[in-house]
């Protein structure tokens, strides 16, 4: 199987770094000294004091000479459209395109490039931190799950196989949207908390002030949630998420490194998605509301310092 990663991020470089141990992958960005500096020095993954180093491809946009049999997409929300634009080239029919990003509603862009049978929506609790363009710490194991639009995914089980032979806990759910609401209340909860705050997220759940409000961010999101059909239990929920937040007590979410460098943040594809689905059911999450302007406001402020981008 001939896999491509679409955005050499954090989490993009874990997965492409891994996955090219076991199959032909390779990873696709639009930064040239990035991609030229993984060409050169491989992709290094740490975890736990240990180093591994793998050997991806890495093509700019565009440059990928063959056809993708499985794109897994790892760009920034608002730039998923633009970047399989630019790599329309390495889709054909039998493409399947897989979206591992943060948020929801990935599934109506990827529509555009194939139809519902190709296209994977999934969530991973693995964690990754980027310290340089070809380097980054592994902070989390947890695993991955996709699913499909249509029922039945003729490749699930080989991807599948794939994922775990790299070292990727990896299952199909035949309940994809459940399982993006089960991300979200620790997207749209811990994770946007931990980037207004600027702390690990081990902070989050070791200091009550942090961790009082992040309870009633998880609460909003069951309400959201539930109004759609499901059955989340709030209390449950909060436990769940306070006890991956103690077992990568050092990890640091896309949020948190967003706003501290400077860059636009997917906050309306995270806690934005959220409030729009409280909306329509009528529902009020002013704690949610609260946190997508924190977040916009922090993005104005560094605009104004000049160190947006």
């Amino acid at each position: 199987m001939k896999i491509t990663v679409i955005g050499p991020g954090a989490m993009g470089l874990l997965y492409g770094a891994k996955l090219s141990a076991v199959c032909d992958t390779a990873l696709i960005g639009n930064n040239k000294a990035n991609i030229d500096a993984i060409n050169t020095n491989g992709v290094t993954v740490k975890r736990n004091g240990s180093e591994a180093r793998f050997s991806p491809k890495a093509y700019l946009n565009g440059a990928y000479p063959d056809k993708a049999d499985l794109v897994i997409m790892f760009t920034k929300g608002y730039l998923t459209e633009a970047a399989l634009t630019e790599n329309k080239n390495i889709l054909n029919d039998d493409t399947y395109i897989m979206t591992l990003q943060n948020g929801a509603g990935h599934e109506n862009i990827l529509q555009k490039f194939a139809d519902k049978k190709h296209i994977l929506i999934g969530t991973t609790q693995q964690g990754s931190s980027r310290e340089n363009a070809y380097t980054i710490v592994n902070s989390g194991l947890g695993e991955t799950v996709f699913g499909s639009l249509l029922p039945d995914c003729d490749k699930s089980e080989e991807i599948c196989k794939i994922f775990e032979k790299s070292g990727f806990p990896c299952s199909y759910s035949d309940d994809i949207y459940k399982m993006i609401w089960n991300k979200l209340m620790i997207n749209a909860s811990s994770s946007v908390l931990s980037g207004i705050l600027q702390v690990n997220q081990g902070f989050v759940a070791q200091d009550k002030n942090a961790w009082e409000r992040c309870q009633i961010l998880i609460r909003e999101i069951c309400d959201t949630a539930n109004a759609q059909g499901y059955n989340f239990d709030k209390d449950e929920q909060c436990e769940r998420i306070y006890k991956h937040l103690l077992a990568a007590p050092d990890g640091y979410t896309s949020i948190y490194s967003d706003l501290k460098n400077g860059r636009k943040t997917e906050v309306d594809a995270i806690s934005g998605a959220v409030v729009s689905a409280a909306q329509k059911a009528g529902i009020a999450v002013p704690e949610q509301e609260k946190a997508v302007k924190e977040v916009h406001d922090m993005e104005t402020r560094n605009k104004e310092r000049g160190i947006c981008r």
